[in-house]
């Protein structure tokens, strides 16, 4: 199950969460310390200079090795949120 944030969506746990990625869209962690949460992101953000700059911090905290063993954004989760719903409207 997900709840829709303009064109992101939080996704709810599950065990198998790989096959709940509808096809366009990729999933993210967001969030810090201990208070991450699962959003799915189209792919077509992945163009977007203010997300590639997510991706870049991302990559400058965590490498290769993200905690959570999916792509971690150490950014606040309201931060994200509004970022996202920026590039939605682009």
């Amino acid at each position: 199950m997900a709840i829709r944030f303009g064109s992101i969506m939080h996704s709810k746990k599950s065990n198998n969460k790989s096959t709940n990625i509808p096809k366009g869209y990729l999933a993210v962690y967001v969030g810090e310390e201990e208070q991450k949460k699962r959003f799915l992101v189209p792919v077509t953000f992945l163009k977007e200079p203010a997300f590639q700059e997510l991706l870049s911090l991302a990559e400058e905290e965590f490498g290769f090795n993200h905690p959570m063993g999916g792509l971690t954004i150490p950014c606040p989760e309201e931060i994200f949120i509004n970022l996202t719903s920026l590039l939605k409207g682009s």
